[in-house]
């Protein structure tokens, strides 16, 4: 997984340029739709092992686009995951280590350059339909970080005075349009059309923008509990979180239906991921990890590691899967480098242009020499290549799990220092720190650099960014 030889990056590079000449040099340029689902599972999707449910949409879109096995997200929950995404950075560097609430002053820093700020640059029509949960004061909201227009929640669907937990004691949950309050106490009958909302909205900006490029970023509230979906797919299946699940799928197909009725399919680049694991604490309201251990809010691969799938007729093969390391972080670099845009140089991205990957070049490997496990702020594991060291650390799991959408009993485990190959054993069952402690030692050694980089804990590292404040 990590680049060896000057041969073989020469040729990356050489294959790169000549890339970049032929889709920079089109009179069109491709639009890009992100849609990114809230806690949903490594195995939560037919092409990633789902039962129980059928996916037929998202089963097509990786017939006819690319599987990626092995796609990581920043940060195990929400808002460190979404910050992620849109600023194509660890969590940690832009100083979003947790998640915000309805009581948060801060928010993503509008001096971050997001993905719909890379687009604008490029002459692109923007929009987001969905869950934001990166600031809901009007300095950090979606309309101050690129997007033309926005229509959802400001942070996540739970956070309203209707959560199990009386604890919380969250205030109203507002249903907004770029900075106004449509609805200023969405109820359960709200909820159930989130997704068919979402979708409408998507397809009509599809058919508004069909004849100029645009980005579409759609992060649905769904699977995050609380579960609800719409008439045409309540009781579907045979358990709530089917239905869910079944009707993402179905907006997935309305997307996909609208971009062939406009005649831009071919144009058009559609990533299909997650933001973090499923929420195991909630048990049959949670989804599942497949193999993966853990879930959401741990630094195991079944936190880490989402489902993704990419389709692009025409540029990306059909059928294909991809098991190298790549993360969300890269879509932002990416996307840039599709759109004819410029990264930001006078500040560190950490992710990588990944093409090559994409478009299955000869000889395409992982960009990423080193991977970074943070939890907040502190750094629990570090990966190359197929080697994953785990630092001594505790970590939550339910006990036991909840059901019908009453969370369970959060326990706690103790971890020692661990090592694993994620090429035979992927569930992370094996500690092999005993047996190659030559690979702990090199392991240990790119960790101090992260810990110069980004910090660990108290140590703030030299080249964090501070959070947004009003």
């Amino acid at each position: 997984m990590k680049y060896e030889g000057g041969s073989m990056k020469g040729l990356l590079s050489c294959w790169l340029v000549l890339l970049s000449a032929s889709i920079l040099s089109a009179a069109d340029k491709p639009n890009v739709i992100i849609i990114f689902c809230d806690d949903m599972g490594y195995a939560d999707i037919g092409p990633f092992g789902a039962k129980g449910y059928e996916t037929p949409n998202l089963n097509r879109m990786a017939a006819e686009g690319m599987k990626f096995t092995d796609f990581h997200v920043g940060g195990p929950v929400c808002s460190p995951s979404r910050a992620s995404l849109n600023t194509g950075c660890y969590p940690v560097r832009v100083g979003v280590p947790g998640n915000f609430n309805p009581k948060s002053t801060t928010g993503l820093n509008p001096k971050e350059t997001t993905i719909a700020e890379i687009a604008k640059q490029a002459d692109y029509a923007t929009a987001m339909y969905g869950k934001w949960h990166l600031g809901h004061k009007p300095e950090f909201l979606p309309t101050s970080q690129g997007f033309d227009e926005w229509f959802g929640l400001p942070y996540s669907n739970d956070m309203w005075p209707y959560h199990p937990d009386e604890r919380y004691n969250f205030p109203d949950l507002p249903l907004m349009e770029g900075e106004e309050i449509l609805n200023p106490a969405i109820l359960p009958k709200d909820q159930v059309n989130l997704t068919t909302w979402y979708t409408e909205r998507t397809v009509a900006f599809i058919e508004k923008n069909k004849d100029k490029p645009f980005y579409i970023y759609l992060p649905h509230a769904m699977p995050h509990v609380p579960l609800y979906s719409s008439y045409k797919y309540n009781g579907k299946t045979s358990s709530v979180y089917g239905d869910v699940v079944s009707e993402i799928d179905w907006s997935v197909g309305e997307i996909f239906s609208a971009l062939k009725r406009s005649e831009i399919d071919e144009k058009t680049l559609v990533v299909f991921t997650s933001d973090n694991g499923p929420w195991l604490l909630y048990g049959d309201h949670g989804g599942s990890a497949g193999e993966l251990r853990e879930g959401k809010g741990t630094r195991f691969e079944g936190g880490m590691r989402v489902p993704c799938v990419m389709r692009w007729p025409g540029k990306i093969p059909e059928g294909t899967v991809c098991d190298e390391l790549a993360s969300t972080m890269d879509l932002l670099p990416t996307l840039a480098a599709l759109v004819g845009a410029k990264v930001p140089t006078d500040r560190i991205i950490d992710g990588k242009d990944i093409r090559p990957l994409m478009f299955a070049a000869p000889g395409a490997v992982s960009p990423h020499e080193v991977f970074y496990y943070y939890g907040g702020r502190n750094l629990n594991g570090i990966r190359s290549g197929k080697w994953k060291l785990m630092f001594p650390q505790r970590y939550a799991v339910p006990s036991p799990p909840g059901n019908a959408g009453i969370h369970g009993e959060r326990g706690f485990k103790e971890m020692e220092l661990s090592l694993y190959n994620l090429n035979t054993d992927v569930g992370e069952r094996r500690n092999l720190a005993a047996q190659y402690p030559e690979v702990v030692k090199e392991l240990e050694a790119l960790a101090e650099q992260a810990r110069k980089d980004l910090g660990d804990g108290e140590n703030a590292g030299a080249n964090r960014r501070p959070v947004g404040h009003l």
